[in-house]
């Protein structure tokens, strides 16, 4: 049975591609935005190391709940872009 807690099994489990095609089954079919939802499919391309999917997950999920978890995780995924060691770059 596909529920939240399955797509966070599979994401767990290191199974993103499943958990993704889940986690879109299950937005699809949402009667109303569910902003645990976005935020679930952010971490997933997240751990996939689609950065840009993952903040516009994470920004989708904010816009709904401004209290959601997801506001740590984007800011964390920003910190990591703008991540600037001058030693790499100059050496």
């Amino acid at each position: 049975m596909e529920s939240k807690e399955e797509c966070k099994r599979l994401l767990k489990n290191g199974e993103t591609a499943e958990a993704l095609l889940m986690v879109d089954r299950l937005i699809q079919a949402a009667s109303t935005p569910d902003d645990e939802l976005f935020y679930i499919k952010g971490n997933i391309c997240r751990k996939q190391q689609d950065f840009q999917a993952a903040l516009n997950n994470y920004l989708a999920a904010i816009a709904l709940n401004p209290n959601s978890p997801a506001k740590e995780a984007k800011q964390m995924i920003l910190d990591i872009l703008n991540f600037y060691h001058k030693d790499l770059y100059n050496p």
